[in-house]
């Protein structure tokens, strides 16, 4: 991860000077969607940064030990070896960025990443996810025994509640709150910006956040009916631009929820690329939140290797 955000005192007069041009900020998004893609040799090494940057993640009722062990295996080996041999790139390490799980699994994720002999961190949702809607007591103990089981990075969901009426002071207390319960691990929030009903609350919770000291904002749980968007990622990383010129600290980006593709993966490292530079590029202030994303950037890579796309059979599946 980065240098921490700190965090600023909550400046609630920034927050009043806030307006989202809306059909600019539509016009600049599929802008960015059809452009040029890359080709070749650099698509294959645009898809290998894009799993670096994976938070490679199980969020069902179902979870058990046995498939979060297998998801941390895949973590460390996301790529088949033979292709990246094939590539030349298979002493550079590659795996994703960390593990994502529930508070109950962390302590299996942990065991399994150590039995495999890697330093992947685990990420724990916590806070009442999805909906964020327990009280403020319980969640900060969810934060508390994560942290105690392992876990290095939270992603901590906002009470969405506060945003669309307005409370800015109470969203700002309970993610500086959210940031004291997490101690030295890093902390991402969630914004769930598919219900907070307009860009421009989008912007202003994105602001409120980095201000409470979030290390990352990220744009959804992946279980609202509306996830990570282009148009809202583009505001989102703005706030981070506009927050990063006036305080200097650096706050981390991830998307999560309906990123399926690699070509939807190229078009968010697109976007960071062109509005935030080449160190947004890096798993240390770029994440992307996905479950079935690496399955089909292998497939590409196995289809850049060998001239053909994999049958169902030929991938170790997450």
């Amino acid at each position: 991860m980065a240098a921490r955000n700190q965090g600023t005192a909550l400046d609630l007069s920034w927050l009043a000077r806030v307006r989202v041009n809306q059909p600019a900020v539509l016009r600049r998004a599929a802008q960015i969607q059809t452009q040029r893609a890359v080709k070749k040799n650099w698509q294959a090494a645009w898809h290998l940064r894009a799993v670096t940057c994976i938070d490679l993640t199980t969020l069902s009722g179902d979870d058990t030990p046995s498939n979060v062990c297998r998801l941390c295996y895949k973590a460390k080996h996301p790529i088949r070896g033979d292709l990246l041999q094939a590539m030349s790139v298979d002493g550079k390490g590659i795996t994703t960025a960390a593990v994502c799980v529930y508070p109950a699994r962390v302590a299996d994720a942990v065991k399994a990443l150590k039995a495999a002999g890697c330093d992947i961190p685990v990420a724990s949702v916590a806070t009442g996810f999805p909906a964020g809607q327990t009280p403020l007591k319980t969640r900060l103990e969810e934060i508390r025994l994560a942290v105690e089981d392992g876990a290095r990075e939270i992603d901590i969901v906002i009470n969405r509640t506060l945003v669309l009426t307005g409370q800015w002071e109470g969203l700002y207390e309970e993610i500086r709150q959210c940031r004291q319960a997490c101690g030295e691990a890093h902390m991402k929030t969630i914004l769930g910006t598919g219900e907070l009903g307009s860009l421009t609350n989008v912007y202003k919770a994105s602001l409120v956040a980095m201000m409470a000291g979030s290390d990352f904002i990220k744009t959804s749980t992946g279980k609202e009916t509306v996830n990570a968007t282009f148009p809202v990622g583009l505001v989102m990383v703005r706030a981070i631009r506009d927050f990063f010129w006036k305080t200097g600290y650096k706050v981390g980006f991830k998307p999560a929820g309906g990123i399926r593709t690699a070509k939807d993966a190229l078009i968010w490292l697109s976007l960071m690329k062109e509005e935030l530079g080449d160190e947004w590029l890096k798993p240390e202030l770029f994440r992307l939140g996905a479950s079935t994303l690496l399955g089909d950037i292998e497939r590409q890579i196995y289809h850049h290797v060998t001239g053909r796309y994999a049958a169902s059979y030929d991938l170790p599946m997450a």
